[in-house]
């Protein structure tokens, strides 16, 4: 079955506004460009410098000032003027909070930010090169900006943690390092494309002086905002709901969310329990978890053998989803399955250009010295961010560009798109994709460790009392607790526990919004009865595009 694109959308003030706040905001991050597919200058970096955050504040009021003159013409409208004044909101919010000043955290910062555009960056041709050379030399000014803006915290007294600090020393150091990423950057060598010497020579200027610039963090790092950092761990409760906020797209009820986090932890090994007994009769999970890390035919060997399986796991996906229980259009049949140029353990998704010359690419990046993967494990990982999640999610608002403006294409929050992918790895279970108890074992896997990290994390930044009482979170605690819910080695856990500490908020943000999915879901099937049809619902609720779980909400389960 071929999915017809809809009729061409006529545009209106409010998509005028929102299409000329995606271009500021692309002025303000032309990175974005890079990842978004657009036209123009694909070398160029922001602003990273204090000077920044005047600028985010004027665009984001005039942005404000101008909504108040419009008056919506349809339903589209209506929900672009939600979503785009609550972001607007917040923004406005976080830059009085002055939580750019201590942007810095062990995976998602300006530190990491810089470096990973380049794995976005096309490579087929003398011009992508030239583009990727140019890139490169603007590296060192990006990060004297970024420096800036942290010894500006540093002034303020608006500084990270010190355990982060060491995280982002350690990254750093290995970005500075000569033969390391930059250095293989200037090694690419297109298929039939004549590389000169001229731009050879750009393009290892270029990766030398990225990797002194990255080397000159570090020293910054190490030298004047570790001895400056702060000790303690915590964000406090007024940082944290803020950045909950954020991630969420929804204010929520953080102590209420604590005790439903760890009743679902607790349902989740509940469902653990009973399916390892299915798997070996009378077997603990861990017990039957080493059963199936025993068996050869549930493992593959090496990174060539995984990125073929993730490729055949995916187009199998589409082809039986595809018609029967969503609408996908036919560009967003293709998803290209591929091995991340980095070795830092992040499995991630990339978005498709507009046109769709780019397609919707699953990422794994393979941490050093792994050379197998459970299949059993990893199944609902490609449902997870293929189809149907993130590649269905994010391509079809793509696909919709000529009924959604480009900001409520581009728009994204955590809540809503990551909640989405754990609703669809849930819902491939109900629709019988999972019925190997071996992988519905893999996908509790995952679902248990997302209920941790909600508890884990709001524990942590709200100074909660540990589940069994008689102490206060602390690292040494989170270590534990993570490492008891996870069946992963101590660096994954250690990782992970960095991540929550730097990035309050964003990991509870997964389960949340799989609860607001599901919810609305049902609420909807209630409301409708015999009448409902999953398909339907799944077709309205992502054709709306990227909105916060508030939006989202009101849109779908507006008031009876």
């Amino acid at each position: 079955m071929t999915t017809s694109a809809p009729a061409p959308r006529t545009p209106s003030d409010v998509d005028r506004i929102a299409e000329a706040w995606h271009a500021t905001s692309v002025e303000l991050r032309p990175e974005r460009r890079v990842e978004l597919g657009l036209e123009g200058d694909r070398s160029a970096y922001g602003d990273y410098s204090p000077a920044r955050f005047d600028a985010e504040r004027a665009a984001a009021q005039h942005v404000l000032e101008e909504l108040d003159g419009v008056e919506p013409v349809d339903d589209v409208d209506r929900v672009t003027l939600l979503e785009l004044r609550r972001t607007l909101g917040l923004e406005l919010e976080s830059l009085d909070a002055q939580l750019g000043y201590r942007d810095l955290s062990n995976i998602a910062s300006p530190a990491q930010d810089v470096r990973m555009t380049f794995d976005l960056m096309p490579t087929a041709t003398s011009d992508d090169l030239d583009a990727i050379a140019r890139r490169l030399a603007n590296v060192p000014a990006a990060l004297r900006g970024y420096t800036e803006t942290l010894r500006e915290g540093i002034r303020r007294g608006v500084v990270p943690a010190r355990r982060q600090v060491e995280e982002v020393i350690t990254q750093t150091r290995a970005y500075a390092t000569p033969g390391g990423f930059f250095t293989g950057l200037t090694q690419l060598a297109p298929e039939g494309v004549d590389v000169s010497e001229g731009l050879r020579a750009d393009l290892e200027r270029g990766a030398s002086e990225a990797e002194g610039a990255y080397g000159d963090l570090a020293a910054f790092l190490t030298d004047e905002l570790a001895p400056a950092a702060t000790e303690v761990d915590a964000v406090g409760r007024t940082h944290y709901a803020l950045a909950s906020r954020g991630f969420l797209g929804a204010a929520v009820d953080l102590d209420e969310t604590y005790e439903w986090g760890l009743a679902e932890l607790a349902r989740m090994v509940a469902e653990q329990e009973s399916i390892a007994n299915e798997i070996l009769p009378g077997a603990s999970v861990g017990e039957a978890i080493d059963h199936l890390d025993a068996d050869p035919a549930r493992k593959l060997h090496g990174t060539d053998a995984l990125r073929a399986w993730m490729q055949t796991t995916s187009d199998a996906a589409v082809e039986a989803l595809a018609g029967s229980h969503f609408d996908i259009p036919e560009p967003l049949r293709r998803l290209e399955c591929l091995i991340a140029p980095t070795e830092e353990g992040a499995i991630y998704y990339t978005g498709p250009s507009e046109d769709f010359s780019r397609p919707g690419r699953m990422w794994w990046s393979v941490t050093p010295g792994v050379t197998e993967f459970d299949t059993w494990r990893e199944l609902t990982t490609v449902y997870h961010e293929g189809v149907p999640g993130h590649h269905l999610q994010v391509g079809r608002a793509t696909y919709l560009h000529e009924q959604l403006n480009s900001w409520r294409r581009d728009n994204w929050t955590s809540g809503h798109g990551e909640g989405w992918a754990l609703y669809a790895e849930r819902l491939m279970e109900g629709l019988g994709f999972l019925a190997d108890p071996a992988d519905r074992l893999g996908m509790l896997d995952g679902q248990r460790m997302r209920a941790a990290r909600v508890v884990l994390d709001i524990g942590v930044h709200l100074g909660k009392e540990v589940p069994e009482g008689g102490r206060v979170w602390d690292y040494d605690y989170a270590l534990d607790f993570l490492g008891r819910h996870v069946n992963m080695p101590a660096g994954f856990v250690r990782f992970e526990v960095n991540r929550y500490f730097g990035w309050p908020g964003q990991a509870p943000s997964y389960k949340i919004g799989q609860r607001v999915w599901e919810e609305l879901r049902d609420e909807s099937a209630r409301r409708e009865g015999d009448a409902f049809d999953l398909r339907a619902w799944h077709s309205r609720a992502l054709d709306l595009g990227g909105v916060g779980l508030d939006t989202l909400r009101e849109v779908l389960a507006p008031a009876e």
